[in-house]
């Protein structure tokens, strides 16, 4: 696994061995902030469920000021911290080990990236309500083509979404 573009392009970065952990691809990776290219200079990003933590290494390569990294895997917390220290980030960086939900009450971001384990669709629920009440103006969810989440939380309204072979993004923003 690499970091695609921006400070640390065609770094590469640590990964967990076996199949607890399902990074991002790394064609969708790109996919994802080729759209949030207009965005991310200069903004919080939150990657929940960060397994290696790619998603937001890539933001703050990209330019984003700081990342929040949750994680509740000792072992990919582990990771994630090399990840940032390998790259000199850890001064941009906040890392939760922890389950999502109870640091989604209390963390502020401008971007969400949720990528929840696909057979847990209980907690895209439980995520997104709490980006919602969090008032987070832009949540990305990564799921399983064969996963459809609601058309809108809160007020949080589902407004893109991408297919990649089995994985799928879908954007939802903020409605006024």
């Amino acid at each position: 696994m690499r970091v695609i573009a921006g400070e640390f392009r065609s770094r590469r970065l640590k990964s967990l061995p076996g199949l607890n952990t399902r990074p991002t691809p790394d064609r969708l990776r790109e996919t994802l902030f080729n759209v949030l290219a207009p965005r991310i200079g200069d903004c919080v990003f939150m990657d929940v469920y960060a397994g290696t933590g790619a998603v937001g290494i890539e933001a703050l390569s990209r330019g984003a000021r700081r990342a929040i990294f949750i994680e509740k895997s000792r072992a990919a917390v582990d990771v994630i911290r090399e990840n940032l220290t390998a790259l000199g980030l850890q001064s941009r960086a906040e890392v939760f080990t922890s389950k999502a939900a109870s640091v989604l009450e209390r963390a502020r971001a401008d971007i969400a990236f949720l990528d929840p384990p696909y057979e847990m669709s209980a907690e895209y629920e439980t995520s997104m309500i709490a980006q919602d009440q969090a008032e987070t103006p832009l949540v990305i969810v990564q799921h399983s083509s064969h996963f459809t989440p609601q058309e809108q939380y809160g007020r949080l309204r589902r407004y893109r979404e991408i297919k990649q072979g089995d994985n799928c993004l879908t954007f939802y923003r903020r409605a006024p």
